[in-house]
């Protein structure tokens, strides 16, 4: 099993989903295109695509231009039928592939929060397990609309499109279910300045944050991850 991720950002990575790849015997082949790494041009190497987040918003095609060929791959990994995980920008991007609308700094949202899925949910291969209020987190500022003909998954008050699918197995996903205790106590050291700008005292208030919520959010990312993977069928 040959996985495509899009890496967007550095510092970011697949968390939970990296240990749900792992489980599965797959292997990661990790591309920096905003380091000038080279991407494919089109599925036909790779079983699966994963794009991950970053602090650009989706439509700034100017200062990172390779962002309409992370919307074609998307494109060409659907019409093949190849499973597709966008997190938060890779979301983003997902809505973007398919018509969507890219809503820049309407919904910022930060730290342990609450989705609410949707009555579809419940059919839905990855998410029909998950509970009807899923706990997760949040680090985002821009939203979308829903891609016409799309399956809605989850909303919440702030961003009513929080999951959604197009065809059998290509996902667009806000929140970051990925990001386990681990992953945000390291995006902490990382980004402090600007988390801080984002949501003042997180720092400090971060563990006695972490009891309250990171096992039962950890415990769903897990979950999350391992269901998506189940999507991906080898060539």
């Amino acid at each position: 099993m040959q996985v495509l991720v899009v890496q967007n950002f550095e510092h970011t990575s697949l968390g939970q989903v990296a240990t749900a790849l792992e489980e599965a015997g797959a292997t990661i082949d990790m591309r920096k295109p905003y380091q000038g790494a080279a991407l494919p041009t089109d599925s036909s190497n790779h079983d699966a695509l994963i794009v991950l987040g970053g602090g650009q918003n989706a439509r700034d095609d100017e200062n990172h231009p390779y962002l309409p060929e992370v919307v074609e791959l998307i494109r060409s990994f659907e019409q093949a039928d190849r499973s597709v995980l966008g997190i938060c920008l890779g979301g983003q991007l997902v809505a973007r592939a398919f018509g969507a609308d890219n809503l820049i700094g309407a919904a910022p949202e930060f730290g342990w929060k609450q989705v609410v899925l949707t009555g579809r949910a419940k059919s839905d291969t990855v998410f029909a397990a998950m509970p009807s209020d899923l706990k997760t987190f949040q680090f985002h500022n821009d939203t979308f609309t829903l891609p016409e003909g799309a399956v809605h998954l989850a909303s919440s008050g702030v961003a009513a499109n929080q999951a959604f699918r197009v065809g059998r197995a290509t996902y667009g996903v806000q929140f970051h279910f990925e990001a386990d205790r681990t992953l945000l106590a390291e995006w902490n050291e990382r980004f402090t300045d600007f988390i801080e700008q984002t949501e003042p005292g997180w720092i400090a208030k971060f563990e006695q944050e972490a009891d309250i919520h990171a096992e039962e959010a950890d415990r769903n990312g897990i979950a999350l991850a391992r269901a998506w993977v189940s999507t991906i069928k080898r060539r």
